[in-house]
């Protein structure tokens, strides 16, 4: 497996090993392909293979003769003998057809904005190949090969980031992918292997020839959810990291305000069994085990605690009722993304075995749509959450003796502490909360010659996702860093010095030693992690914790388990 650089455009080579295994190969048509093989191609380039499943094989074959027959004979076939879209009224003759499928990709070569990620590129051409290997498009088995060799090659389109409202599926985004794959000419442009170059270049590179669309192939690889699917796949695989990382937090906050584990008892949650709540609660109660800085009260007793409540407030308290919605939702949307990657998306369909075609619609991509749309509303949920539980932190009226804004050295008196840092974060959250209002909702009903008169806007409920993600992640950066100095700070009034290590729980020990890690500054039992605010800047710390929960560092390996406990939810 190739280790590639790591920025924002490029593909990133990953270092957490449930995912990131490089002695297994992705095989399309085997069987149904899951969220994590996708991002395992997308992200870690993992190798991609052809089912040798001569019956599915076949088939596709079957499906060009079906066309070629049908071509013959002048059956009348949308998108094949007929125009496309408000045009499909045109009839189109044997002798135009091919010309028709070429054009295509011609008038839909109009993206604009900056280029989609690489990732989300490889996995729409993954996509494409599954959908096409059923057997019920009418393309050939050389263009499926195809794009299993340019995603083992390294070889990527660039795709604009807008384009398409997701009615006729991603018309405009495949145009990219479809032109480069052939070589229709020096205007598509591809990354390969990180060298910019034209795609009839990297097609000679390759040692193959530019092709010619045949009757179908071009409405076929266009007319399709692949491109918002695979972006929606690596948004869905984010968001569920960004989730065992909320948890987490969550896990650290408990521990600075030495809160109570009898919330998450399972008597309260067993009379109330959300399946998601019922994991939050099973999670908390896992992450705090051992530890020495909450009140253990899970044999039911209460006990009063001076000037504050006998109960934590709501933020602490009802915390597996607040989650256990985000994380049914957050898994109701992987199991429809995961239908989505094993479908067949364009039009018509090709039914093989009866020889027939239909005219339908499984390219209108309003899974993904609202599926984005939720997404993005459950990353905002999580946000109110943890800037709750910051606001609780900071408030030395509500932080059970924590210092104002956990200052760190409280014998300087020119010592602010976090309260920088605090509203930074209370910059970001409500843009995360904003992008959680829906767009699928939000469409034009006249769009192309009102045909497309309804649409999905699902292309562009995924970038918003991919955007939510983006920023969520360096909230929940900023989020880690409040959780490690409340620990500190919770430590030392326990126990009288500041090295964590020795009284939180031994579940969360890993991800405040990776906190520690990144951003370089091993524990000490003679200062918390943040002491003066003089000696650094803590833009430096965002951005490093940040860049290793994207790029799936020591953070996101040290939550590996609360992220495979996910798998459980539902089952």
């Amino acid at each position: 497996m190739n280790t590639v650089r790591l920025t924002k455009n490029t593909v990133s080579q990953k270092s957490f090993s449930f995912l990131n295994n490089s002695d297994a190969s992705v095989i399309v048509g085997d069987r149904q392909l899951t969220i994590e093989e996708v991002v395992s191609v997308a992200r870690y380039r993992a190798r991609v293979k052809l089912t040798e499943n001569l019956e599915k094989l076949a088939n596709v074959q079957a499906s060009c003769d079906f066309i070629r027959d049908a071509v013959e004979s002048g059956e009348p076939i949308y998108g094949v003998t007929t125009g496309f879209g408000g045009m499909a009224n045109v009839v189109i003759s044997p002798e135009s057809a091919t010309l028709l499928q070429n054009n295509l990709m011609c008038y839909h070569k109009v993206g604009a904005g900056n280029k989609l990620p690489l990732a989300d590129v490889r996995a729409a051409m993954l996509l494409r190949a599954n959908s096409h290997v059923a057997g019920a498009s009418g393309i050939r088995l050389e263009l499926i090969k195809r794009m299993l060799i340019f995603l083992n090659a390294g070889v990527t389109p660039h795709v604009p980031e807008f384009g398409s409202i997701g009615a006729s599926g991603d018309l405009t985004p495949l145009a990219y992918i479809s032109g480069a794959l052939i070589g229709l000419n020096s205007s598509y442009i591809v990354d390969f292997d990180g060298e910019e170059m034209d795609a009839p270049t990297a097609l000679q590179k390759l040692g193959l020839e530019p092709l010619q669309l045949l009757p179908k192939e071009g409405l076929a690889m266009m007319n399709g959810t692949s491109v918002m699917t695979g972006i929606a796949a690596n948004c869905v695989q984010d968001t569920r990291i960004l989730l065992a990382l909320s948890v987490a937090t969550h896990a650290l906050t408990i521990q600075g305000l030495e809160g109570t584990n009898q919330s998450f008892h399972e008597y309260i949650h067993k009379l109330k069994p959300h399946s998601g709540q019922i994991w939050a609660a099973s999670q908390m109660l896992e992450l705090l085990a051992g530890s020495g800085l909450i009140r253990d009260e899970l044999d039911g007793s209460h006990d009063y605690r001076g000037k504050n409540p006998i109960q934590d407030r709501y933020s602490l308290r009802c915390l597996p009722q607040y989650m256990g919605p985000i994380v049914d939702g957050i898994e109701d949307i992987a199991k429809q993304v995961e239908i989505e990657i094993n479908s067949v998306t364009d039009n018509p369909l090709i039914d093989v075995e009866n020889q027939a075609s239909y005219h339908g619609g499984n390219f209108l991509g309003q899974y993904i749509g609202v599926g984005m749309d939720r997404l993005r509303y459950h990353i905002g949920m999580l946000a109110k959450h943890l800037d709750v539980q910051i606001a609780y932190l900071v408030a030395p009226e509500f932080n059970n003796g924590l210092s104002p804004s956990l200052v760190g050295n409280q014998q300087r008196t020119v010592n602010m502490g976090l309260k920088g840092l605090q509203i930074t974060g209370n910059s970001i959250m409500p843009l995360l909360t904003f992008y959680g209002n829906s767009i699928a909702d939000r469409f034009p009903t006249h769009a192309e010659q009102y045909n497309q008169n309804i649409n999905s806007q699902g292309f562009a409920s995924a970038n918003l996702a991919r955007t939510s993600v983006e920023i969520f992640q360096q909230y929940i950066a900023l989020a880690l860093m409040f959780g490690v100095q409340s620990v500190d700070l919770r430590t030392y009034a326990i126990a009288g010095h500041y090295d964590a290590r020795a009284t939180l729980s031994p579940a969360t020990q890993d991800l405040y030693m990776a906190v520690r890690n990144v951003v370089g500054r091993p524990p000490s039992k003679e200062r918390a992690y943040i002491w003066d605010d003089n000696e650094q800047g803590l833009d430096s710390h965002i951005s490093k914790i940040a860049d290793d929960i994207a790029y799936g560092g020591q953070i996101v390996t040290a939550i590996s388990e609360v992220l495979s406990a996910l798998k459980s939810v539902n089952n």
